[in-house]
């Protein structure tokens, strides 16, 4: 019997898996990597660290089990989205830090594209907004200020992607990407399917520095891994951005289907079918995955900074001693007695997009506690996540009843009971948590036929909890409303 492996490089981490014809898991292994802060609202890593990571990983995870490369049919790889490496094609080596999705560095770019009227046309084009979010204005960044980076331009050694095609071009040698990925980045027509000459134009990006765009189910492989790496080679045929793995993780395939992952920060994706959606409301259009000459396209909403806020309580204030507290806390601090918290660290995604918001904690009184403050953290979380289903629904006209969850915080059983309730849905959480690594696998499965069809895929689906709303409607409308001014009072904050 053969496995899949599956290579799952996150925000704060880098995770490996096998997993079995029933889609369950064999084996993991789980490395994290340095954030790096070099000003205010700036976000790096470092990507010979990653990669190094991700061999590490991906050894100790067929290690454990006691397998070989030989085992393995095929590799899935899926990634933190938006994030950037510059590299030489030459020596192999990074030119700068990668520029993480997280960071704001662009902000005063994007105002300038905006002021020169660009918004709609590259909404238009990639169904994306101008915001520093995306790949697009970090790639003329590096450009423009390093000194490296221009240098390998000059010479002509200069290859600049996503996460992915960093890990693709250390595996195999070759510069790749696919559709979900370069869909993220501000220079790809997701009508079309190419790079468009006209967004590269206006951010002065040369064409060929870029990855070239393949299936995220690749039946010709994007090549095989070096062999000197694992002992034999393995075909590389799976590829997504870390949301639209999990999206199809969770097996929802129909049209009107969603999932919303809990991590760093929380993405919600509703799968629209053959036909991109227009938001009227600040979400996203964008591709969910190309299956052989279907494209299929997804709805998002994008919330930076949710899971990252438990990270902040643990170490940036330090008044939560473990994660395991949370739990407790939920349940024996029922409410927060009318203290919100905004996490807006790095600024405000969907659907307000706004880059200058920052951080706050709003309705303190002396008899506010360490519990309150963290219950209201923990209740961000799931605000943030009804905003983006409000809209949605207003977007799709699709009602929503039913969503399926994954991402490690969904690990707080009352937590997922208090979305429930304040989204007013069924929230269902699968056996197999770790859906986006999942959806890599099963996209690499697929395209070496481990997996016949999608409907194959769909029969491992299975749910370990299920939460019902059981909360009272007027109450649930002035929570919101609460949370709601509390958002408005953030915004606009930081001039830098």
């Amino acid at each position: 019997m053969k496995f899949i492996l599956s290579i799952d490089q996150g925000t704060t981490g880098t995770r490996a898996m096998v997993f079995n014809k029933n889609g369950s898991e064999i084996s993991k292994d789980y490395i994290e990597h340095e954030q790096i802060f070099p000003k205010p609202g700036w976000v790096e890593h470092h990507p010979t660290e990653i990669w190094e990571k991700t061999r590490i990983v991906v050894k100790n995870t067929l290690t454990k089990v006691k397998l070989s490369s030989e085992d393995i049919a095929s590799i899935g790889i899926t990634n933190q989205r938006e994030t950037v490496v510059a590299w030489n094609t030459i020596t192999g080596l990074p030119l700068h830090n990668a520029i993480v999705w997280q960071c704001r560095r662009t902000a005063d770019l994007c105002i300038r594209l905006k002021e020169d009227g660009y918004s709609e046309l590259f909404t238009s084009k990639t169904g994306l907004v101008l915001d520093p979010y995306f790949s697009g204005t970090k790639i003329r960044w590096l450009i423009d200020n390093s000194t490296k980076v221009q240098e390998a331009l000059q010479h002509g050694n200069l290859a600049v992607g996503t996460i992915d095609s960093w890990l693709i071009w250390n595996l195999t040698g070759r510069n790749i990407t696919d559709f979900s990925n370069a869909s993220r980045t501000l220079l790809f027509d997701i009508h079309k399917g190419v790079w468009d000459e006209e967004l590269l134009e206006i951010l002065k990006i040369p064409l060929h520095i870029l990855a070239e765009v393949k299936p995220s189910s690749d039946k010709e492989t994007y090549g095989t891994t070096k062999e000197e790496l694992l002992g034999t080679t393995i075909p590389v045929a799976g590829n997504a951005g870390d949301q639209q793995a999990a999206l199809f993780g969770q097996t929802c395939f129909e049209e009107g289907s969603i999932k919303n992952t809990y991590g760093t920060g929380n993405f919600m994706l509703m799968n629209t079918g053959m036909k991109p959606v227009k938001s009227e409301n600040g979400l996203l259009t964008t591709i969910a995955w190309k299956i052989d000459d279907d494209i299929k396209y997804a709805l998002e909403g994008s919330v930076f900074i949710t899971g990252a806020v438990i990270q902040w309580l643990e170490e940036g204030i330090a008044i939560l001693d473990d994660k395991s507290e949370l739990e407790r806390i939920m349940v024996e601090q029922n409410d927060t007695e009318g203290v919100f918290f905004v996490p807006a660290f790095v600024g405000l995604g969907a659907p307000h997009w706004d880059p200058y918001a920052r951080g706050m904690i709003i309705g303190l009184t002396r008899g506010t506690t360490r519990d309150h403050l963290i219950r209201a953290a923990m209740e961000s979380i799931c605000y943030q996540s009804e905003d983006i289903f409000d809209l949605m629904k207003k977007d799709s006209g699709i009602p929503i009843n039913m969503v399926r969850v994954d991402g490690g915080v969904t690990n707080n059983s009352p937590l997922l009971q208090f979305q429930s309730d304040i989204s007013n849905v069924i929230v269902q959480k699968p056996v197999v948590n770790e859906t986006t690594a999942l959806g890599a696998a099963y996209l690499a499965g697929l395209a070496v036929e481990y997996w016949t069809d999608l409907d194959d895929i769909r029969s491992n689906f299975q749910v370990e909890e299920e939460f019902t709303p059981n909360m009272e409607e007027n109450l649930r409308g002035s929570i919101l409303k609460a949370w709601r001014r509390a958002l408005e009072r953030s915004k606009n904050w930081s001039d830098f």
